[in-house]
């Protein structure tokens, strides 16, 4: 269509009564002008990349959900690109500023609608070499443009021409349709100006939010599909980069605060642990990559479940010095190789996750299940034994996309996601979804499922009844006190609904083929008055299931041991970035664990009688501390920390922050 013609279309429009006021509307007009060409460009650019990319989503069978989704996550965008305008409209109904803000709202919208067309025309080619939309990668670029400049000169010289000038003609085009027509700025009055703010600020909330739910919408509500692509494409690449900047603010607090080694310094005290000599990390382009060889020798691999327990620690575990509310995890624990000493690496789930299903370790800034540059081609259990012919699945009762699970997972090797959407007429439901035995049920169906078809499988079962308000179905305990809704009593019933799926699952054909781990992702409520309060890190962990003989692990282990220590049990070798400990193949040698708490992070070593930590603080000053187990209590020490205990800590701690920063946690890397 011919710009003369848009023009007449817009001349033609401002002649209904309607649509002149919908285009006029006094000191809105800019804002419902963005709004509506908005959704109208960016609907156009996601079809046209859907027609580009068609096999793919149309692959997913989702291809209404990409587009209908897509004008959800549109309108959230527009809502924020709008949100300062909107604030400041009031200013209009003020003589001696109306004129300024008709300016300032003319200039503003035109400046976002551009940006808006730019990145649209600007996502093909990004698409064509990192196969998702403009993201982090796209904001960290913009730091050298020297480089960046010149390889899109010699390497993509006509996409850029195309798109430079496409921008300044559509560019023209919008300020051109911008001051079509013939309105005029009318000052309303005191009473009109203020009700129609109030709704225009109440409007555009909701637009922002997308969702009646207790959490707002975010990218992982849109990941769909197990197609990273696909996923992407339902958002914006103004969204996208949006988000991208949003998380550079966390990605910012960096193990850094405590001080900095030399890179070659860093690796080797990382790597120099009793039970990492053995291997050879010689990949220069991805240090921690190695080969490990399954100590468990099996002609066929076992199937892999994780039941990742909704903050129950140690303090609720009566052989652990806790209260006594988990009878079924204390009957389970004759049945396989108990930890005695197992430490979760921080305070919330997504630190779980990261280092239960990463064998990550943990760093001051967000976890990398929440960080953008993490959501793709990220080593996890899942992308390993995905490569190895497992199908794997999340199953939750919950909104997968909390936390930004579900895009973490559907990026990083995850094929299936099971959430409370797919559990129909469960038993109860709450707010944070449904109950843990609907869970459970609906995982006993799954592993029967594929079991019968003779395909291995990797399942995280992540529970939720342990959590604030602590609701749960009436019946199914005697209640440790009133009222009903407590922790304790929810802790309790979440160890019965498990203890009911292993009574399923032990007489079950898939028993005898699975290895089974049981674990916290961390405690309840993680707090104390020590610096660290190591007592509330300390939580239950399991291994049963299959041949595995009953044992007790007694050295310290952190939660990043546990992947590797898997990986052997089921019989699976591979090439893998992790650095956690298998304990098949050292069960003896003295053990630490990673505790990050806030802003402070620790390094806890075993000592005969008491543990010792190394705790760095952000000032840059480190102090020295022993736990006392029987006490449970962290004593901070007068003598200086040494400077090699200091490195080590401080390299243990900057380990994770380079490989996430520098993209070397690859699922990708090879081992040469």
């Amino acid at each position: 269509m011919k710009p003369t013609s848009l023009l007449l279309f817009m001349r033609t429009a401002e002649k209904s009564s309607f649509l002149s006021g919908l285009f006029c509307l006094g000191p809105y007009r800019y804002l419902i002008r963005t709004l509506v060409l908005g959704v109208l460009l960016l609907s156009l650019s996601r079809l046209a990349l859907v027609v580009w990319q068609y096999d793919r989503v149309q692959g997913t069978g989702l291809l209404s959900d990409v587009m209908l989704q897509g004008i959800r996550a549109d309108m959230i965008v527009l809502s924020l690109f709008l949100a300062l305008p909107a604030l400041l409209t009031p200013l209009a109904s003020l003589r001696s500023l109306s004129l300024v803000w008709l300016k300032f709202s003319y200039c503003w919208c035109l400046a976002a609608l551009v940006l808006i067309v730019f990145l649209e025309l600007a996502t093909p080619a990004f698409i064509l070499q990192y196969d998702v939309r403009p993201n982090r990668l796209f904001v960290e670029y913009l730091k050298y443009p020297k480089e960046v400049l010149s390889t899109l000169w010699f390497g993509f010289r006509l996409p850029v021409v195309f798109g430079v000038v496409a921008t300044l003609l559509l560019a023209w085009l919008l300020r051109w349709m911008f001051r079509s027509g013939n309105c005029s700025l009318v000052r309303w009055s005191l009473g009109k100006t203020i009700g129609l703010w109030c709704l225009a600020l109440v409007l555009l909330f909701a637009g922002i939010r997308s969702t009646t739910d207790h959490r707002p919408a975010n990218p992982a509500i849109f990941a769909i599909t197990s197609d990273s692509m696909v996923n992407s494409l339902v958002l914006s690449s103004a969204y996208s980069v949006l988000y991208a900047l949003y998380n550079l603010k966390h990605e910012a607090h960096s193990s850094e605060i405590y001080g900095k080694l030399p890179t070659d310094q860093m690796l080797r005290l990382s790597l120099d642990w009793p039970w990492l000599r053995s291997y050879q990390f010689i990949n220069p382009d991805y240090p921690t990559a190695h080969w490990q060889q399954a100590v468990v020798k099996r002609d066929n691999p076992l199937n892999l479940v994780i039941v990742l327990q909704e903050s129950l620690g140690a303090t609720f575990v009566k052989s652990l010095g806790g209260l006594a509310v988990t009878p079924e995890l204390e009957k389970l624990k004759s049945q396989g190789i108990w930890f005695e000493h197992l430490y979760a690496t921080g305070t919330r789930s997504v630190r779980g996750i990261e280092a239960v299903v990463a064998g990550f370790p943990p760093t001051p800034a967000q976890s990398t299940v929440k960080l953008s540059a993490s959501q793709q081609h990220f080593t996890t259990l899942a992308s390993i034994l995905k490569a190895q012919g497992y199908h794997t699945q999340f199953i939750y009762g919950g909104e997968a996309h909390f936390d930004n699970m579900r895009s973490f997972f559907t990026g990083n090797g995850v094929e299936q996601i099971v959430d409370q959407s797919q559990m129909h007429n469960p038993v109860f439901s709450g707010s944070w979804g449904v109950s843990d035995e609907d869970v459970f049920a609906a995982a006993h169906q799954q592993l029967l499922a594929l079991h019968q078809q003779k395909q291995p499988f990797f399942s995280l079962i992540f529970t939720s009844s342990n959590h604030e308000p602590f609701e749960f179905p009436d019946g199914r305990i005697n209640l440790s006190e009133q009222p009903k809704a407590t922790v304790n009593n929810a802790v309790k019933y979440a160890d019965w609904a498990m203890g009911q799926f292993f009574i399923k699952a032990k007489q079950s054909d898939y028993w005898q083929d699975t290895v089974f781990l049981i674990v916290a992702d961390h405690d309840n409520r993680v707090y104390g008055d020590n610096l660290i309060p190591v007592e509330k890190f300390h939580i239950p962990g399991l291994i049963l299931g299959a041949d595995t003989k009953p044992g007790l692990l007694k050295p310290i282990a952190s939660q990043i041991d546990l992947a590797p220590t898997l990986l052997s049990m089921i019989g699976v070798s591979s090439c893998h970035t992790m650095t956690g400990r298998d304990f098949t193949l050292d069960s003896s040698s003295p053990g630490r664990a990673l505790l990050q708490f806030e802003n402070y992070f620790a390094l806890m070593q075993q000592e005969p009688k008491q543990q010792e930590l190394v705790i760095l603080q952000p000032n840059g000053e480190t102090v020295a501390g022993f736990y006392q187990i029987q006490q449970q209590k962290l004593h901070l020490s007068a003598k200086a920390v040494s400077q090699a205990d200091k490195n080590r800590a401080l390299a243990l701690v900057q380990l994770p922050s380079y490989l996430y920063r520098e993209q070397k946690n690859s699922s990708e890397a090879r081992c040469l």
